[in-house]
């Protein structure tokens, strides 16, 4: 693992209401690698990816104890500007959700909410510069006017990395960002992804066993809420610590 941790999570436990959805957490994410969480349906991964940049909050009742540091910084702190936490933070949705306006106007949109351009020379340079990070460029260039439905799902979903890159997160999260591509577009986000670990810190809920082991440096085992085991993803594929990870990664269960 890389020397420098981006996040840190100390026990950490989150709640609907009642229910204890992730049951106390520790673990340590570290910059500029991909780390991936894998588990069965309902074991509390995509709890744990929309608590690092506050989504949850959305939900009534929805409440954390112990702690979620990016950068030392408590994510939960109350004196922290969610606002500008989501803007460090970014997120890849598992169905591509291109807003209803022009391919150019999706990935502008960040960039005028937020007034991080000086005029339209940069904002542009801005859009061709995520277009391109996003691998996208080369195939829309001549079409920027163009509704952003025209695109094809694959292509969607990477304007969707996109939009999420031009406001120059540290980190992005990926909730399962290819379930609903075919072969070929899902080869072409996991060689993204690959390439954009040189800049980001990305975090990605995949059910795709083959995924994980083809794209992340590290991998977490998540099993009705608790973190099962956590290590370098080749470890944790070929020699898993516990007997529970070895049968969920064989297809024993799950």
């Amino acid at each position: 693992m890389s020397d420098e941790i981006r996040i840190v999570v100390k026990n950490f436990n989150a709640y609907y209401g009642e229910k204890h959805a992730l049951k106390n957490v520790n673990i340590d994410i570290p910059a500029n690698k991909i780390m991936a969480m894998i588990g069965p349906s309902g074991c509390g991964k995509s709890t744990f990816l929309r608590s690092i940049n506050r989504m949850n909050d959305l939900i009534e009742n929805f409440k954390v104890d112990g702690q979620m540091m990016i950068d030392g910084n408590d994510v939960y702190d109350k004196t922290i500007d969610v606002t500008s936490l989501r803007r460090r933070v970014g997120m890849v949705f598992q169905k591509p959700n291109p807003f209803p306006k022009t391919i150019y106007e999706n990935v502008a949109y960040g960039l005028r909410v937020n007034r991080l351009f000086k005029d339209n020379k940069e904002l542009e340079h801005k859009i061709e510069k995520s277009l391109v990070e996003a691998g996208l460029w080369e195939e829309v260039k001549d079409d920027l006017d163009k509704s952003a439905f025209e695109l094809s799902g694959g292509q969607q979903q990477r304007l969707c990395i996109a939009r999420a890159l031009v406001i120059q997160p540290e980190v992005i999260l990926m909730d399962e960002p290819t379930a609903s591509l075919d072969p070929i577009s899902t080869a072409k986000i996991e060689e993204l992804i690959q390439v954009l670990k040189k800049d980001y810190t990305i975090v990605i809920v995949t059910h795709n066993m083959q995924q994980a082991a083809r794209v992340a440096d590290n991998t977490s085992f998540f099993m009705l809420g608790e973190l099962i085991e956590y290590d370098v993803t080749s470890r944790m594929f070929t020699k898993p610590v516990k007997k529970i990870t070895e049968d969920y990664i064989t297809g024993r269960f799950g």
